[in-house]
């Protein structure tokens, strides 16, 4: 009923992994993995191979270093589909405003996110956490994008919207999938499923550089608000970004002039405010961003 496609780093972790979704899935699956602890190949031409080679209707693409602890999540994964034909997409974690500005799959601001899984920490001494927010009293919320950890669709859709695999490496496949799909379906966070991620995410210049190209990608559909914000909240939310943007850009020693160049393509900013425009090339001119 499921097919399971999971780009693996660690044996150790896939073993435990295919353990603990034997024991909780509750449904017909396969586990279809790759070995990739060499890095040779992105996720998106790993999850696309893995597409290819599912022979159930249904897919989830995982990363490996999670535990699921709800008792038969496979069924509930074909409930939700079943039962909501609109939606093409769905996860444990995401937005419902996807920002303009180069950024994760939520805006710096934005209070209109959504998330259920116990969170571990690998680089941190902070204790676990239950990172659990709902701001309706719904079990399954539109979103504009998804985070990564774990994500399920159908065959169907998966084959009509595959991994993007210019990206290369190892982020922004799940947002890229996530603005892909929701051209046709609904993307959303589901509030049945838990699980327990054991490593917090990272960001380094390879994730800038995704980023920066997968904003020019999708310049055109941004920004993506499924609850029809403001003006004034919009400017907000990209104004704080976009000062988040270019101190990753010093952080981590890229021109200034990428600024520029997404400041100005299009002229997306100016139409959304002329005021906010103006603000935002003073940040990059000075470097003020604090």
């Amino acid at each position: 009923m499921i097919s399971i496609i999971i780009s693996s780093a660690k044996t150790k972790l896939l073993s435990l992994v295919s353990e603990n979704i034997k024991n909780t899935i509750g449904v017909e699956h396969e586990i279809i993995a790759f070995d990739n602890s060499a890095g040779a190949k992105g996720i998106a031409e790993i999850y696309n191979l893995g597409i290819r080679q599912a022979q159930y209707d249904l897919l989830c693409f995982m990363h490996e270093d999670i535990e699921l602890l709800t008792p038969d999540w496979g069924v509930i994964v074909n409930n939700i589909f079943a039962q909501n034909p609109e939606v093409g997409l769905i996860g444990v974690a995401g937005s419902s405003y996807k920002p303009l500005t180069p950024s994760g799959w939520n805006g710096i601001g934005n209070e209109e996110y959504y998330t259920n899984l116990k969170q571990s920490y690998k680089f941190s001494d902070k204790p676990p956490e239950l990172k659990y927010h709902n701001l309706t009293d719904q079990k399954l919320v539109q979103v504009a994008c998804i985070d990564g950890v774990w994500m399920c669709t159908t065959r169907e859709i998966a084959l009509r919207h595959l991994f993007d695999e210019s990206f290369t490496g190892f982020h922004v496949y799940d947002i890229d999938l996530s603005l892909n799909i929701g051209l046709s379906y609904r993307v959303a966070v589901t509030f049945e499923v838990l699980l327990d991620h054991f490593s917090e995410g990272s960001y380094n210049a390879d994730w800038l550089n995704d980023t920066i190209k997968l904003h020019k990608k999708w310049e055109p559909v941004l920004p993506v608000s499924i609850t029809n914000k403001s003006v004034t909240e919009m400017i907000s939310i990209e104004r704080r970004t976009f000062k988040y943007f270019i101190s990753q850009l010093i952080r981590f020693k890229f021109p200034l002039s990428i600024a520029l160049d997404m400041l100005n393509l299009n002229n997306r900013y100016r139409k959304l405010s002329t005021g906010l425009y103006l603000k935002l090339r003073y940040y990059i001119l000075t470097g003020k961003v604090k």
